[in-house]
């Protein structure tokens, strides 16, 4: 059953990548926020250890420097296949990975989990621009440096907004597409980018608080028990402890975010579009619309799934993502 999922060496030619990682107790790294000592998920714990920065050239308005960026990176690299990138959903981190990562790795699948300018656990005390456009042209340097091949690009909800933009600009650098519960017709941040900065402040301190979060967990989830709902929730916020998360927020809230939908046609690239029985969040008839709208697509829908069904039901996920990989979908 799901003979994919079994550990096999992978094929040469290959690069082995050596991870650096400086501890911070239990392995974790010095740059997290010691509130990672308190989740109890094993695979969000075992993730977080693998988290590690790497330095990527950014010139964007005043800023020119290099980003130290976090991501997990393969253990192996490999020459003969499209690597997967997986992007994250809004305001999140590559930890919402945790439980799929790991089974793309026995899929023997080159796998990145990449951070968004702006989110997750880079190093942004030296802030730079945090819209869209910045977002999109760190992604591109992070993939010219280190990726190198065209990928397969994989985004939730937001994400699935991030690929699509990063798509349009860049479409080089990209093989294939995978949108999951794809937010693709929001129209930016809208009024939002209108607010006076001190009230866009306390708006990003509403944002980072747990009864919020808390929230947003329950109607991510078809069904998980309370106590696993706040160790999830503790995860989701574990990126707002960094230092300059407000001021990211606060930049993005007032450029306009994204605003993708008219340009959703333009986009031939294969893609997969997967959207879950039970999202509450957003609505499966944007899904639909979304693979009437691309000229390449195909569609499958995850059962027993709310929003994140890269979290609630992994091996489903996985089977979609490395079918599509070796063209089995198509």
């Amino acid at each position: 059953m799901m003979s994919f999922l079994k550990m096999v060496s992978p094929p040469p030619p290959a690069t082995r990548f050596r991870q650096r990682v400086t501890a911070n107790g239990d392995g974790f790294p010095a740059f997290l926020p010691k509130e990672v000592q308190n989740i109890r998920d094993p695979f969000a714990r075992a993730l977080a250890q693998r988290i590690v920065r790497v330095p990527v050239p950014l010139q964007m308005g005043n800023f020119r420097g290099n980003v130290m960026s976090s991501c997990i990176k393969p253990l192996v690299q490999l020459h003969d296949q499209s690597p997967v990138v997986l992007l994250h959903c809004f305001d999140s981190s590559c930890l919402e990975w945790r439980r799929t990562y790991p089974l793309l790795e026995q899929a023997c699948l080159e796998t990145w989990a990449v951070d968004v300018l702006g989110w997750g656990f880079s190093d942004l005390e030296n802030l730079p621009p945090c819209d869209a456009a910045s977002k999109r042209h760190h992604l591109f340097e992070l993939w010219k440096t280190y990726i190198k091949r065209p990928m397969i690009l994989v985004g939730p909800s937001l994400g699935a907004t991030v690929a699509v933009d990063f798509t349009l600009t860049y479409p080089e650098a990209v093989d294939k597409l995978v949108l999951i519960n794809a937010n693709a017709y929001s129209e930016g941040t809208g009024r939002l980018k209108e607010l006076p900065i001190a009230v866009a402040y306390a708006g990003v301190k509403l944002l980072k608080s747990f009864p919020l979060r808390l929230l947003a967990n329950v109607l991510a989830f078809v069904s998980s028990p309370l106590s696993e709902n706040i160790d999830w929730t503790n995860i989701g916020r574990l990126h707002c402890q960094m230092p300059w998360w407000e001021d990211a927020m606060v930049d993005f809230m007032i450029s306009g975010g994204y605003n993708v939908a008219s340009h959703i046609k333009l986009i031939d690239h294969k893609t997969l579009v997967v959207c879950s029985e039970n999202d509450q969040i957003v609505s499966n008839q944007l899904s639909v619309k979304l693979l009437c709208e691309l000229a390449n697509a195909v569609f499958r829908e995850v059962p027993d799934s709310g929003h994140l069904p890269h979290v609630e039901n992994p091996k489903h996920i996985v089977k979609l993502i490395s079918d599509f990989a070796s063209g089995k979908l198509y």
